[in-house]
């Protein structure tokens, strides 16, 4: 990690004769300013299908409002961003809340679902060139560390990190976070020690991208990944594009003990999709190996990592991650945009994953399979131009050998979002 520290501190020395032409381009801390505000309302419905688990849903209404500044003139420039967000409850009271992986609202100590959240953060923020410095509510979006906002409200991070693009396709980020706030709870400290990340991304050109990053969560795990994307095209209507992602992790060894776990993980995924006009067909195959699963999310006062709901980017990850000790896992998948029909902003996803050699206390070759759509739409224009409706309905099947991995059950996801730029 120190490594990647000091690359960090050398690319900005070295760019050097770049840093105040930039900087002078800033308009002022209220010229650049921006205020936005999504409206969101969101359903999630799990129906188990192991006999005796009940039912979950939760749906909820949210507001998510985020101020961004701009930077004072001058060789250093400062500014401050905020997020407020606000959620009420409409439906998962006593028996349907409380799931792993739903989260919209956490439950009070009697079981039952909070009626509503209130959440602030402030940001404070320094720029010099191109690299800005900031210390706060921080929602990194890195495969090493991702913040997860895919449900009612997002997750947020309080702590430095530093952004440098001082050399053109090179992005350069580290930082060190000391509390997790999760999506569904009002404190900024969900259990977090600390946690320290690095990493690089650079383009080489329009067809090429690769990214290394690296986290350590004190007590519980050191986390490297890496990735590339390169694209092929072949004429104005076609293009192929090469996907790969992978992690290697490593766990402290009385957080393994803790959770009953293997200590070791390596887990990869390769993609290749083809489009043709508004067509895209994808496979991908997914391996996991060593004496663990791959573990990533969950909160730190729950005996979670605290890296992030959304830290596994990796091609067979939808309700299953597909991320079970040794498994194996391949996908089929099919999207079409509608748009090239006459129907702009109108999108179908479908896709079916399969994944074997689970190995469980029970078996050595426990499986499940995943059947998932998604259809969104867009409005292209007029009064309500950038409303999203999303649904998303899938339907997982697991092996009774491997229900200690996983549960099966059929889920759907409704989301409504309507984001509107104040000033």
């Amino acid at each position: 990690m120190n490594k990647l520290f000091s690359f960090s501190f050398l690319a900005m020395l070295v760019a050097q004769p770049a840093f105040a032409a930039s900087q002078q381009e800033s308009n002022g801390f209220i010229e650049d300013s921006h205020l936005n505000l999504l409206i969101k309302n969101a359903m999630i419905n799990r129906n188990y299908k192991d006999e005796g688990v009940r039912t979950r849903r939760e749906w909820g209404q949210a507001f998510i409002g985020t101020y961004s500044s701009g930077f004072t003139q001058g060789a250093v420039g400062f500014g401050v961003d905020a997020i407020g967000q606000y959620a009420v409850r409409l439906d998962g009271g006593r028996g349907r809340s409380g799931a792993g992986g739903i989260d919209y609202f956490s439950q009070d100590s009697d079981g039952r679902a909070k009626k509503d959240l209130a959440k602030f953060g402030a940001t404070a923020k320094m720029r010099f060139s191109n690299t800005v410095f900031s210390y706060g509510t921080q929602q990194p979006t890195l495969p090493i560390l991702t913040s997860d906002s895919s449900r009612l409200l997002a997750e947020t991070y309080t702590g430095f990190m530093l952004d440098s693009q001082e050399i053109d396709g090179l992005d350069i980020t580290g930082g060190y976070f000391t509390a997790e706030q999760r999506k569904s709870a009002e404190s900024h400290d969900s259990g977090l020690d600390n946690i320290a990340f690095g990493g690089v991304k650079y383009v080489f050109n329009d067809q090429f991208t690769a990214s290394a990053y690296a986290s350590h969560v004190r007590d519980v795990d050191n986390k490297q990944y890496l990735g590339f994307t390169y694209t092929q095209p072949f004429d104005e209507k076609q293009k192929m594009v090469w996907d790969f992602n992978g992690y290697n992790s490593r766990l402290d060894k009385a957080y393994a003990e803790s959770i009953n776990s293997g200590r070791s993980n390596t887990i990869w995924s390769l993609a290749a999709s083809y489009t043709y006009d508004i067509h895209t067909f994808k496979v991908a195959y997914q391996q996991n190996t060593g004496s663990s699963g791959y573990k990533y999310g969950g909160y730190r006062n729950k005996g979670g990592i605290g890296d992030g709901g959304n830290t596994i980017w990796l091609a067979n990850s939808y309700w299953s991650d597909f991320n079970g000790e040794d498994e194996r896992s391949w996908q089929a998948a099919y999207s079409v945009d509608l748009a090239g029909l006459g129907i702009e902003g109108l999108r179908y996803d479908v896709a079916y994953v399969r994944g074997d050699n689970i190995k469980t206390s029970a078996s050595s070759n426990g499986h499940e399979h995943e059947f998932f759509n998604q259809i969104q739409y867009k409005i292209p224009s007029g009064f309500a131009k950038d409303l999203q409706l999303g649904i998303r309905y899938s339907v997982l099947r697991v092996s009774s050998d491997a229900s200690d991995y996983n549960a099966g059950g059929s889920e759907i996801r409704v989301i409504a979002q309507y984001p509107l730029s104040i000033f």
